[in-house]
């Protein structure tokens, strides 16, 4: 977690490129995330039938690799001194570009592309996102994340 003051954030504005740990996407995850979503299609979960597809095996679900900016910021990201709470506020551009196969890792890169301060203490930040798989020269995906925290 970086831990910084409104003035340090402001000056971090395009100029940091935050890199998170890897994370293994594996069939027991894939697996899991289907149960929870309902999403049970063969290419996520059957990995005999998958292997006939162009990936090879089984995929991950787009949504599932989206859900991971979770995690993958949870340690990289930036966070408000004082911070009362803190959500996601949306996404201004989600691509899914890439495949995640079955057994691999990925890691995040965020870019803090802007700041905005609607009302007094509540800090709006717009995130640049890439997904790496490791070993791909394509990434899973990119995207425009909007977080909010409020600092009391």
């Amino acid at each position: 977690m970086n831990s910084v003051t409104v003035d340090s954030l402001m000056s971090q504005i395009g100029n940091t490129r935050l890199t998170s740990d890897w994370v293994l996407i594996d069939q027991q995850r894939i697996n899991a995330f289907a149960d929870v979503t309902e999403d049970h299609q063969f290419i996520h979960v059957d990995e005999e039938a998958a292997k006939a597809t162009p990936f090879g095996g089984t995929i991950a679900h787009g949504f599932l690799t989206l859900s991971m900016l979770s995690k993958l910021a949870s340690e990289t990201t930036f966070v408000l001194e004082g911070i009362t709470a803190g959500v996601n506020y949306g996404f201004n551009k989600v691509r899914f570009l890439n495949p995640v196969r079955a057994g691999k890792r990925v890691r995040g890169h965020f870019v803090l592309d802007a700041h905005k301060e609607p009302r007094p203490g509540t800090h709006v930040l717009t995130y640049k996102v890439e997904v790496e798989i490791e070993g791909e020269p394509k990434a899973a995906l990119v995207a425009e994340w909007v977080t909010m925290q409020m600092v009391g």
